[in-house]
């Protein structure tokens, strides 16, 4: 499980945190229907209740268990990957198409193929697909353009680095110092090997690295000892927190910036933005189960949130990627990234126009997204939330999960279903204005409601006030 948060809100206006990390179940109903039973692999019960609305009980839960800091500004612009560029040449032609297309782009991610053989990360650019990656990075910034790279925690026997971490002690053994894996997992309870790993990451910064991808970390092996004198039985969940703040404090000492790329979390990672979705298969019930993912993740403090616009699996279907790619662009964070072709001018000059729309509305709504994004880290709230997190007193909120607020003002519904020309959308009290044509909804029902210049429906609460800015290729280039 990717992200095991042990805490939970319901709609009788309480929430629990179980603080361990110990194995535990929640039971919601299923063995006794009139009630909700917690097993806890532990002799002590450390058990914390807060008490009121969801977004009292969030700012109380996230007041203990802290709460996100401001990424930068470029990092809300569009993060364009796929699995995976793995050459100079690659990197620079996606980089000059974006621009020649007229799409605002800010990052170009490459993933398990930049250094010399695929998956097997040395921390190292390969030399003989990367010429010059020192220059390919300097002309790359110049271009507006910010670079992230993959890594992953696991180091295979075959990689140069291997006998060195072995050697040293900065992985987790089995109880007779074994290992309990055939890679080598790097153990971050052991504050060398947490130095030891950071010098690696620190040499990509030093070249002009922005961001790293934090992968994996939820797989940390239970029946195996740490450094830290516990168990896996204790270690598990703790891993990717350890992890996550392994990579966020040693890129905060390098580029000043509260930025990591992260897919495995535990309580307490939303201190350390930000986290996608994983690897979603490439259906409209991927697609809802994205945004449902999305939603939960919110409602544990965590601000910011991205995930594999389009799916990652296989390749993406034309009509799928373009929904996809409207909704992708209304949350806090935006990567295509999967399978290939993820970039537009794979597909049609008609769905290239699409996503050019989709990526040009999120650009124009960054002072928006930012003002959003300073308001909820404030209080521990998600930037992307349930119906039922801003009106708790209207019951039908409370039953939806294919709709969500953009912040607080902005109501936004993605159309999960192939082929449709229209949605149904519930709408809560008040007044609600169109964001496309601009007419008036009373709230407090359903409306089934037309798909006008792109497949989303996005609802304002009327007397919002939505700022905008102008449409520029890159972050650096808006004031």
């Amino acid at each position: 499980m990717y992200k095991p948060i042990p805490f939970f809100i319901s709609s009788n206006g309480y929430g629990m945190f179980m603080h361990s990390s110990a194995p535990m179940t929640f039971d919601f109903g299923a063995a006794y229907d009139e009630a909700t039973t917690l097993y806890l692999g532990d002799d002590v019960l450390d058990l914390f209740i807060f008490l009121g609305t969801p977004k009292e009980i969030l700012e109380e839960y996230t007041a203990l268990t802290g709460r996100g800091s401001m990424p930068p500004d470029w990092s809300f612009g569009l993060w364009m990957s796929r699995i995976t560029y793995d050459s100079e040449k690659q990197a620079r032609e996606v980089a000059t198409k974006l621009r020649k297309a007229n799409i605002p782009c800010d990052v170009i991610h490459l993933d398990t193929g930049w250094f010399e053989e695929d998956w097997k990360c040395n921390y190292k650019f390969s030399h003989t697909r990367f010429d010059d990656e020192d220059q390919m990075i300097k002309d790359l910034k110049e271009m507006g353009y910010h670079i992230s790279l993959w890594q992953l925690p696991y180091i295979t026997p075959t990689n140069e680095l291997f006998e060195e971490a072995i050697q040293k002690g900065y992985v987790v053994t089995n109880f007779d110092h074994t290992l309990p894996t055939e890679d080598a997992i790097i153990d971050f309870s052991n504050p060398k090997a947490v130095t030891w790993y950071q010098g690696l990451l620190k040499n990509l910064f030093d070249k002009g690295i922005d961001a790293i991808k934090v992968d994996f970390g939820e797989g940390a092996p239970y029946r195996a000892m740490y450094h830290s004198g516990k168990s896996g039985k204790y270690e598990h969940n703790l891993y990717p927190l350890r992890y996550n703040k392994a990579v966020a404090t040693i890129t905060k000492e390098c580029t000043g910036e509260n930025i990591i790329w992260a897919r495995s979390t535990w309580a307490g990672s939303q201190r350390y933005p930000l986290h996608w979705g994983g690897d979603a298969e490439i259906t409209d019930s991927a697609m809802a189960a994205t945004l449902r993912a999305g939603l939960s993740l919110g409602l544990c403090g965590f601000t910011f949130w991205s995930h594999d616009i389009g799916g990652f699996t296989q390749k993406s279907p034309e009509e799928l990627y373009g929904r996809w790619t409207a909704f992708g662009m209304l949350t806090s964070h935006s990567r295509c990234h999967g399978n290939p072709p993820k970039e537009p001018w794979k597909y049609s000059k008609e769905f290239t126009h699409l996503f050019r729309k989709s990526v040009e509305l999120k650009y124009s709504l960054l002072p928006y997204i930012k003002e959003q994004s300073l308001k909820s880290i404030e209080k521990g709230y998600p930037l992307l939330r349930t119906l039922f997190f801003e009106y708790p007193d209207d019951d039908t909120s409370w039953l939806i999960d294919d709709e969500y607020f953009f912040g607080s003002d902005l109501l936004v519904a993605p159309i999960m279903k192939a082929n449709t020309t229209e949605r149904r959308v519930y709408l809560p009290q008040g007044t609600w204005v169109n964001y496309f044509t601009k007419e008036e909804l009373q709230g407090g029902t359903w409306y089934t409601i037309a798909i006008t210049e792109l497949p989303i429906i996005v609802m304002v609460k009327k007397g919002a006030k939505i700022n905008h800015v102008p449409v520029a290729q890159c972050t650096r280039d808006i004031d």
